[in-house]
Formats: C-alpha cells, structure tokens, sequence
C-alpha cells in the first residue's frame, strides 16, 4: 500500500476497472473511458462511462478522490444536472469518503449511487465498498505473482432512533 493518495488520474483509472469488473452488480453491459457527451444544453466531459444491459441507456461515472473532504450538496447537484442534461438513467459517483448528508438526499432523489474506494487503491489492492448492495468487493495482492478477490456482503445494524 503506499503511503500518499493515488493521484487522480489513476484513481480514476482504478475505479473504471473495477466497476468494469463488477459492471454485472451494477446493472451495466460494460463501462467506457473518459469522453465527452454532448447534452441538451451543452458538452461535457464525463470520467466513464457505463452502457446499461439491454441497451436501457447510459450511466455518468464520476470519480472524486477527495480524502480531506466529502462530496457536498453542491457538488453531488452539479452532477445531478448533468446526468439530467444527458438524458442519463442515473449516476456513479465513486469516492473515498461518503457524501455528506444533503448529497445523499440529491443522489436518493436523481438515481445517483455512490461507491467508496480507498484513496490508495490499485487495480490488485482495494477496497470497494457498494452501499446500495450491502458489499464489499476486496482485492489483495501478496508479494509473489498471485492475486485474489473478495466479496464480502455486510451487515448493516438497524439505525437507533
């Protein structure tokens, strides 16, 4: 593992593999890389891409590998828009942190999930945590040539009132 974040370009890189991965889980056919789309109103660049099974239409993918931070109402609003001008079914929004309370009021509202990954994650070496699913998909790589994958499905305890 290293010790400072992934840069983003490869945090971006790492998340479109592995949602290509578990693309199945996801109700995606498969993901495409960073591209451009043009909307109802104007273009925009998306990080990925994913086609959903049945040719349903296309998911916007984006990646934020804020470690300081989470996604903020506005931020998660920002994308909502988008995947609206794309005429998008939805959105991905992977990140090391969960969203603050408000996005995930905008991301409930707009058929947004959102995925957290380890900052530090390596196409071998992660953590992928679907909350949505209630799974884990974990990745560890030892020092020889091997490497191994987990699905974990967690277990969430009931929230207190």
């Amino acid at each position: 593992s290293q010790s400072e974040p992934t840069s983003w370009r490869t945090y971006e890189e790492v998340a479109r593999y592995l949602l290509e991965r578990i693309g199945d889980h996801l109700g995606l056919d498969y993901v495409e890389g960073k591209q451009k789309l043009v909307g109802q109103n104007t273009e925009w660049e998306v990080d990925a891409k994913g086609v959903m099974k049945d040719g349903q239409g296309i998911v916007v993918i984006e990646c934020r590998c804020y470690t300081s931070s989470r996604i903020s109402q506005e931020g998660m609003g920002a994308l909502a828009f988008r995947i609206q001008d794309l005429g998008a079914h939805g959105g991905i929004l992977v990140s090391p942190l969960a969203p603050q309370l408000g996005a995930r009021k905008i991301a409930a509202a707009n058929g947004i999930q959102y995925l957290q990954l380890n900052s530090d994650a390596t196409s071998t070496d992660y953590v992928l945590m679907v909350g949505f699913l209630d799974r884990a998909f974990i990745g560890v790589s030892d020092t020889g040539a091997a490497a191994d994958d987990a699905w974990v499905i967690v277990q969430k305890e009931a929230d207190e009132k």
